[in-house]
């Protein structure tokens, strides 16, 4: 069931969605590459603590380690921060909840390092391209399909792999929500889209293969193919007559030196 959410309860939504998008702002101040994985980690952790909220993540469904997923070259989503060095050449994606007086707020960005090729650049600026037509579609009126059929059909059209395993959600009181967003759909099908709708639009975008696998741990989702996978994410809230996005990337865009991105949303 899709609960819509009040004014009231939107203020508390975005006031969580700053102190994340600040997080995120403090990872790619020292995202670089020697730096271990865990170490970003720390450092998002203890940031969204000073600032009174809590990590989604961070035990979810008792058993995720960490306040980060960080999803490196092949693995998609869901991976764990550890004692992995990032490399020239890598990208990795960084996916983070905060908890703030009772509400949720999720975002994700996918970084390339310095000496990334240039497949997985346009990998990552039509995955980020795909995001914001998916928002174009978020808006009171139209259906889930609409969305999910403007992400991919975008990216299929470069050849790559959508994801079937993995879709956005709504965001509230709970991490994880009714509508589901699938990255995939028909035009006209889905749920209609109202005011009130609180929902993470995130396309999970694979350079080969749609086909994926889980790893032992119970979390990691790979590439079957190993090929490289892009991940962004942004919660939008739907308004009357317009699309509000809660979520920000500009303490990351301001924050990270690589500027690879050739023009800005």
């Amino acid at each position: 069931m899709v609960h819509l959410k009040t004014e009231e309860e939107l203020v508390k939504i975005r006031e969580s969605a700053q102190i994340l998008g600040k997080a995120h702002g403090e990872v790619a101040k020292r995202l670089k590459v020697g730096i271990k994985t865990k170490e970003l980690d720390r450092i998002a952790e203890e940031f969204i603590r000073d600032h009174g909220g809590t990590p989604s993540f961070k035990n979810y469904n008792g058993s995720f380690p960490a306040s980060l997923c960080i999803s490196v070259n092949e693995v998609v989503v869901h991976g764990f921060p550890g004692n992995y060095e990032i490399k020239e050449g890598d990208i990795i994606s960084v996916d983070c909840g905060v908890q703030y007086k009772g509400y949720h707020s999720d975002s994700a960005y996918t970084y390339p390092l310095e000496g990334a090729g240039k497949e997985a650049l346009l990998l990552l600026e039509r995955t980020y391209e795909s995001l914001f037509r998916g928002i174009e579609q978020a808006k009171a009126g139209n259906r889930m399909g609409d969305v999910s059929y403007a992400i991919q059909s975008y990216v299929e059209n470069f050849g790559y792999g959508v994801v079937r395993e993995l879709v956005g959600h709504g965001v509230g009181k709970s991490l994880h929500e009714d509508p589901e967003v699938p990255n995939f759909g028909k035009r006209g099908k889905g749920v209609k889209l109202v005011k009130g709708m609180v929902f993470a639009i995130e396309p999970m975008i694979n350079m080969g293969t749609k086909n994926v696998v889980q790893e032992r741990d119970g979390w990691t989702i790979r590439t079957s193919d190993r090929k490289p996978s892009a991940h962004f994410e942004h919660m939008v809230a739907i308004h009357e007559d317009k699309t509000e996005i809660l979520t920000t990337h500009e303490y990351i865009e301001q924050n990270y030196p690589y500027k690879w991105r050739s023009k800005s949303q």
